[in-house]
């Protein structure tokens, strides 16, 4: 087999792009010592950075067991993607979503009102390849295992819906106007088969088949299947309580996951299995968007950005990863860790980070408003110097 094409495009990237952690980690002396088979399935994984050198991570798993299989490779990707050492990558991963006793990350004690908070994770069933080396049929075949999962959903109060398939010929099937319009409404993923990084490693094959989207009654829980993992399962609230969705997805995932013949897949070592090596371990993200109008007076969001560095806090727009802050200078604010972390401590971070970016934004008013009344008095003892003069 022919791999020089793609290791020649791999090694250019080390130099045109060093900021792509799989080009970066990726090593010719450890590749040459592979079987041919390995050789090809390990470039399939990195085939989103030969086909998008801008990637950040720039590789996707295909299979369960690739984290271990090719872990000189990955031990590079992870202790980059996620600022931990080497000999953390492999250490036990332990989960817990089990709050401190009392805990609460209530917004009101910050002096804010309500606000929009997420959270979201990602999971792979057990028993299935991951969906970059999925056939057709394996994936409608797992969207039938969802649906009995939903079937129970729909019977509880709190996450009773609807499923709205776009798999050609499901019971659940919805027209391509009403998936338009959930996409729009940011309730549905969009067309993966346009985004080349996807297509390029064969998650977003054999598009619309076994794709969907659970949605609850009040749209405040939400269930994609067939996106970049088996599923992504996620909970949103105008809240004062930033607990209050996290304990709402802690519950569905118990849910979910505890129905006979369904289990998550997951590893001691990385936690839960994600297609992307940037989810792998706690798979969660947890945000708010908050309004700092003054921090973002500019209309950017750098002096965000400079606040939240340190503290290990995400900044992105309203619509997401690369999108632009809103008007009113609301942000998106998540911590980044996913790795290495356990769940509880996620929130914990982002309470912790949003309380100094709040600290930061009232300093900043005091300052606007401290400027503004140097500039009334100078402007005030410009006039009444003007006015002795013209006396």
């Amino acid at each position: 087999m022919d791999f020089d094409a793609d290791l020649a495009v791999l090694a250019a990237m080390r130099e045109s792009h060093p900021s792509n952690l799989c080009a970066r980690s990726f090593d010719v002396k450890y590749f040459e010592t592979l079987s041919p088979e390995d050789k090809r399935r390990l470039l399939k994984i990195c085939k989103p950075s030969i086909y998008n050198p801008d990637s950040l991570v720039g590789c996707f798993v295909n299979n369960p067991d690739d984290y271990d299989r090719f872990k000189p490779f990955f031990s590079r990707v992870l202790s980059a993607c996620h600022k931990v050492p080497l000999d953390a990558v492999h250490a036990v991963h332990a989960s817990d979503w089990e709050l401190p006793e009392g805990a609460t990350y209530d917004v009101s004690a910050l002096d804010l009102g309500p606000l929009s908070m997420r959270t979201r994770v990602g999971r792979n069933l057990a028993g299935f390849p991951l969906p970059g080396s999925m056939t057709q049929a394996q994936r409608c075949e797992l969207e039938e295992k969802m649906c009995e999962a939903f079937d129970v959903l729909m019977g509880m109060a709190a996450y009773g819906g609807c499923y709205c398939s776009i798999t050609p010929g499901h019971r659940h099937y919805i027209e391509n106007e009403k998936y338009e319009e959930l996409v729009e409404a940011h309730v549905m993923f969009k067309d993966m088969s346009t985004k080349s990084h996807l297509t390029a490693t064969g998650i977003a094959a054999h598009w619309p088949y076994g794709r969907g989207c659970y949605i609850s009654a009040d749209r405040n829980f939400i269930v994609w299947v067939g996106e970049e993992d088996h599923l992504r399962l996620m909970c949103m609230e105008r809240s004062s309580k930033i607990e209050a969705v996290f304990n709402r997805l802690r519950l569905a995932l118990e849910v979910v996951g505890g129905l006979p013949g369904l289990s998550f897949a997951s590893s001691p070592s990385y936690g839960n299995l994600t297609s992307c090596p940037s989810n792998l371990g706690t798979a969660m993200r947890s945000s708010v968007h908050v309004q700092l109008p003054r921090l973002t007076a500019d209309g950017r969001d750098a002096r965000v950005k400079a606040i939240c560095a340190p503290l290990g806090l995400s900044v992105r727009g309203l619509g997401g990863e690369y999108t632009a802050i809103g008007a009113d200078g609301t942000v998106d604010i998540s911590p980044s860790a996913r790795f290495c972390i356990k769940e509880r401590d996620i929130i914990a971070k982002l309470y912790q980070g949003l309380t100094q970016l709040v600290a930061a934004e009232r300093e900043a008013e005091r300052e606007a408003a401290s400027e503004a009344e140097r500039e009334a008095a100078s402007e005030a003892s410009e006039r009444g110097e003007a006015s002795g003069r013209n006396g």
